[in-house]
Order: C-alpha cells, then sequence, then structure tokens
C-alpha cells in the first residue's frame, strides 16, 4: 500500500505572522494522523519560521524550488543545503508556473531534480498538460516527454524516494478540476511508464499526487481512484479549515 501524502503549495502567500499561525493550525489539525504524510511548502522566507513552529510534529517541510549547485553565484536561487538547513526534507520541482512564467525547461528540471536527490532532499517532479496541449489531444505525448526528461539517469534507488505530481496546467487555479476519470487515466499512464522506465515494484511504489483545485468537496472522490497517492493543494492549502479537511480525506 502506497501511504498518502498530502501537500500544501504556499506559493508567493504569507508572511512571518500570517505563516506561523497557518502552521500551528494545520499542525494540530494532523496531530494523530499516522496513515498518511502531510507536507507544506512556504515561501523561502518563512521555512525556518514554519520548520520551528512544527518542530516536534509529523508534518515535512518542503521548498518550492532548488537549485542544483551547493552554493555560488546564482542570484535569487536557494540551494538544497539552504533547504536543509532550514528544516527542510524535500523539494518541489517543475511546477507549471516555473516551467510557463519563468520557462524552465525539462533539461533544468532536471538538474534540479539531480540536485535534491544529490542532498538528501525528496523532489517532488510537477507535470501536466495546458489546455491547448489537452485539445489537441497530446497529453500522453506530453506526460511522457516531462516524466522522461525530468528523471533522466536518476537511478532506481534514487526513483524510490521521489515523487511524482500531475496537475493539469488548465486546473490550476482555475476552479476547474479534472474529472476522477481524467485524473486516474493520467495517473495509470505515468506508472505505466515507471515500469518501462524502472520495473514493476518501483512503478507500484511510487507516489503520484494530483494537483489542480483541490478542494475540500472533491477530495474524497480524487483519493478513491487507484493511482492517486495524494493531492498537491494551491489555494485551498491557504486556508486552515479546508487544507485540514483535506488532509482528513475519507
Amino acid at each position: 500500500m502506497r501511504r498518502p501524502l498530502l501537500a500544501g503549495n504556499w506559493k508567493m502567500h504569507t508572511t512571518v505572522m500570517d505563516a506561523c499561525h497557518l502552521a500551528a493550525e494545520i499542525g494540530k489539525c494532523s496531530a494523530g494522523l499516522d496513515d498518511r504524510d502531510v507536507l507544506l511548502a512556504p515561501p523561502y522566507t518563512v521555512l525556518s519560521e514554519v520548520a520551528h513552529v512544527l518542530q516536534g510534529s509529523a508534518v515535512l517541510i518542503a521548498s518550492q524550488n532548488v537549485c542544483w549547485e551547493e552554493k555560488g553565484a546564482f542570484t535569487g536561487e536557494i540551494s538544497p543545503t539552504m533547504v536543509k538547513s532550514a528544516g527542510g526534507s524535500a523539494a518541489i520541482i517543475g511546477h507549471s508556473e516555473r516551467r510557463h512564467i519563468f520557462h524552465e525547461d525539462n533539461e533544468m528540471i532536471n538538474r534540479r531534480v539531480h540536485g535534491a536527490l544529490s542532498f538528501g532532499l525528496i523532489p517532488i517532479l510537477c507535470i501536466g498538460e495546458t489546455l491547448e496541449e489537452r485539445e489537441d489531444g497530446k497529453t500522453l505525448t506530453v506526460l511522457e516527454e516531462q516524466v522522461r526528461k525530468g528523471l533522466a539517469a536518476v537511478s532506481r534507488e534514487d526513483m524510490e524516494r521521489s515523487v511524482v505530481a500531475y496537475e493539469p496546467v488548465w486546473a490550476i487555479g482555475t476552479g476547474k478540476t479534472a474529472s476522477k476519470e481524467q485524473a486516474q487515466e493520467a495517473h495509470a499512464f505515468v506508472r505505466n511508464l515507471l515500469t518501462e522506465m524502472y520495473e514493476k515494484n518501483v512503478a507500484e511504489s511510487a507516489r503520484i499526487l494530483y494537483g489542480g483545485s483541490v478542494k475540500p468537496d472533491n477530495v474524497d472522490e480524487l483519493m478513491a481512484q487507484a493511482d492517486i497517492d495524494g493531492a498537491l493543494v494551491g489555494g485551498a492549502a491557504l486556508d486552515a479549515e479546508s487544507f485540514c479537511r483535506i488532509i482528513n480525506f475519507t
């Protein structure tokens, strides 16, 4: 059985005070959950504060991106060692906003994945198609390219501690959600692809999350799908009551 992972991506939201309050509320409502993992990805400026608030809890902390180098002349980046020293154990990589707003390509995303793995961080590789690509029937082609190139040269051992998150671009922040059938189809395709790239045991143990307007009123049906192992939540993760309901999906 794959252990569900419920992740909240706060994006460019929260001041220090906001972040500490929100983290404390989520820490309370996730206490005692021993059959699933909860993860928060706050902005870089509050990583250490959120980690401090949640010290002693089981909530994991992630950065919203990560560089492939430990240090150097990379203005505006955050290194894997910086993430770890701030209390993080994971990093979101290849989010659609990084791909489409900041033009990060598959090769750069792959470097980030290897950077995370080299320093012991869990990479959460995001993949997903645009509305135009879906309407043109290119969804599976796009997903295959993003998975193969994003995980290029990632070993079996490293894949066993990596996470993939399917986020259809057209469903992020739009209020639109892929139907449970659409989401399951994409997740099953990715799992089959991982079987080709690695082997069945690796693919069967890999956690594949769904992201894209996940809300309290749709999380249960999404999580009931055979190949959906968790959620990467945006807007709803900024409201403690909503995210706590998502964490406590049934």
